[in-house]
């Protein structure tokens, strides 16, 4: 969609039909509401000053890109937005030649953009690259890591800053309001420069007394920050404001310097019922748009639900028990502690390396620190966990929600691989749940364990409810949950000893069924006698299988010189699982209970 022959009144009529398409999108299919309609003008403004694809657009996190998917030609394919076959809901440069990069991970576009500027002036292009971040993404140490280099470099970059909360720096007073609108724009800009080409001319002193007076000037503006790294500042700019951003944007474009736009908007502007901070809408599930209320509630209690009100019930029993998340308080239960307990759980925002080295000090001080964070965001902070929790055998507990296959989020989300690094670390035991039963043991065992863990769980319901009795958890101890004298044997962990179970019972047989409940380390003594009878073993894990169970196995058999046992593993295959509703996405990597019941040889 070509938006730039259109008049002002035109551009502000889009932005409408923009909101309505993503609303009725969203309501449908689920995704990230509040977040995309916040940026619809700022989106709609860059399309407009500057010329992608040329100029590369690099969204941080890119669950904001939905109006940019919409200008860049995806208008009719927005329907199937996060299905299977769909378009994505992050940006995906297999996509669309709009999308730069792939983001799904926060605060890697300044970074990002830094590379491109590199890489622009060597080739000696004019090109422009332009980065959109949030300012909760400013929280993660990379996003400065990436300043401090840019401000050194000078290069050409326009970072537009979307401050959705004034949490980067709120206006001081109507002298600071005035000051930040004049500076915003071209002739504040132009004045600037033409000063800085003066001073070099004037005497010492006189130099000296006018840099004072920017300075000052500077002191009550919300660009100090970054003028001090050496990027050059506009803003705060209204966000909603087509007129204002496109000028603001065009002062930065002709710049030619790094210059910071720092835009303040509102997060779900346009749809009341999401407006401001709340965190219920930033991902939602389908939804009447007419009331807000969720289309589908399930009346069992998800996996983060039971990990929640048990953490809650260990943290009102042990006043030692502490815990953090990194900017998912209720997307990993730790809200409800956070409320009971503000003096003992956290919410250290986008910074999950922080989160995980400063439980590490708390376990040194003689707390038990329990660190929630999705599996695919605990890959941000594997260093940490290695450096600063295994070396000294620490006793924090991970506590890593939505293992697995997480449905619609795709390639940046999936949480295929916790398994497969953490296995590699010394120290570090590593379990998962069947059922909320075994979950509530694993917890109670969790706390008098006096070294690292690692308990994975999955997105959602558990696949299991009372199928089979709970036992209590003793170390690298495994549960046989039905036993025959025949050749088969299933061997499930964590939610996967559900799929065992249902293809049984799809096939009508009774294999041996074991429930490993530990993954490091095994239980030998069962796995040898198992190994034994039992020839044909199939592996059930909702994980990778390079690194993951079906390869620990087959490493156990071999280190015991077991020679006659075939492995076989129904493990995600070595690529990354693209996005769409669970179900179809392990129909097409043949995982389901009907596909697995098909390679089933007795």
């Amino acid at each position: 969609m070509n938006i730039k022959s259109l008049k002002l009144g035109e551009l502000e009529s889009l932005a409408c039909d923009i909101r309505e398409r993503i609303l009725s999108v969203v309501s449908t299919n689920g995704g990230h509401l509040s977040s995309n309609l916040g940026v619809v003008e700022l989106s709609i403004a860059m399309h407009y000053v500057f010329n992608p694809p040329n100029d590369p657009f690099i969204f941080d996190v890119s669950h904001q890109s939905y109006t940019h998917k919409l200008l860049s030609g995806r208008w009719n394919e927005f329907d199937s937005l996060r299905q299977f076959g769909g378009i994505s809901g992050y940006t995906k440069p297999n996509e669309s030649e709009y999308d730069y990069f792939i983001a799904g991970h926060s605060s890697t576009s300044i970074s990002l953009a830094v590379g491109a500027a590199k890489a622009i002036k060597l080739k000696n292009e004019d090109r422009l690259p332009v980065a959109l971040i949030g300012d909760g993404a400013l929280s993660a140490g990379m996003a400065y890591e990436a300043l401090n280099e840019l401000g050194d470099l000078k290069y050409p970059c326009v970072i537009i800053l979307n401050d959705n909360e004034m949490s980067i720096s709120k206006p001081i007073g109507a002298m600071s309001k005035y000051l930040s609108q004049m500076m915003a724009g071209p002739f504040y800009q132009k004045f600037k420069s033409k000063i800085n080409q003066l001073l070099e001319l004037m005497p010492d002193s006189a130099a000296y007394m006018a840099k004072r007076l920017e300075e000052g000037i500077r002191l009550i503006t919300p660009g100090m920050f970054f003028e001090e790294l050496g990027l050059e500042y506009i803003g705060p700019v209204d966000g909603h404001n087509i007129k204002d951003l496109i000028s603001a944007f065009s002062v930065a474009k002709n710049m030619k310097k790094p210059v910071i736009v720092h835009a303040q908007t509102i997060k779900g502007k346009g749809y009341e019922i999401a407006e401001g901070p709340k965190e219920k809408w930033h991902g939602v599930s389908p939804f009447n748009p007419q009331n807000g209320i969720a289309l589908q509630k399930s009346s069992q209690k998800n996996a983060t639900e039971i990990f929640s009100s048990l953490l809650l019930e260990l943290a009102s029993k042990y006043d030692n028990i502490v815990g953090v998340t990194a900017a998912m308080p209720s997307g990993t239960g730790i809200g409800a502690l956070i409320e009971k307990f503000p003096d003992r759980f956290w919410d250290t925002a986008i910074a999950e390396q922080h989160a995980v080295t400063s439980m590490a000090a708390m376990a040194k001080e003689g707390f038990k620190p329990y660190i929630a964070i999705y599996s695919t965001f605990m890959q941000r902070a594997y260093d940490q966990v290695i450096h600063d929790c295994a070396i000294l055998n620490l006793p924090v507990v991970l506590c890593m929600d939505r293992a697995g296959i997480v449905g619609e989020d795709g390639e940046t989300h999936q949480g295929a691989f916790d398994i497969s690094f953490l296995n590699a670390i010394p120290n570090f035991t590593l379990a998962a749940p069947r059922d909320e039963l075994m979950f509530k043991e694993i917890m109670e065992f969790s706390y008098s364990f006096n070294s690292p863990l690692a308990i994975r769980y999955p997105r959602g319901n558990f696949g299991l409810s009372d199928e089979f009795k709970p036992v209590k958890v003793e170390l690298g101890k495994s549960q046989i949950l039905s036993q025959n004298n025949e050749n088969v044997a299933f061997i499930g962990y964590g939610n996967a000893v559900a799929k065992a179970y249902k293809v049984a019972k799809f096939l009508d047989i009774n294999p041996t069924i074991i429930d490993l409940i530990f993954i490091k380390p095994l239980d030998k003594e069962l796995l040898l006698n198992l190994a034994k009878e039992h020839k044909k073993w199939y592996i059930f894990s909702d994980s990778a299988k390079r690194g993951g169970v079906g390869e620990i196995l087959s490493g156990f058999l071999q280190e015991n010189n077991i020679k006659d046992v075939n492995i076989i593993s129904f493990e995600y295959e070595d690529k990354f699982i693209t996005h769409g509703s669970i179900n179809l996405v392990e129909n097409s990597l043949n995982i389901s209970i009907e596909e697995i019941a098909k390679k089933i040889i007795l």
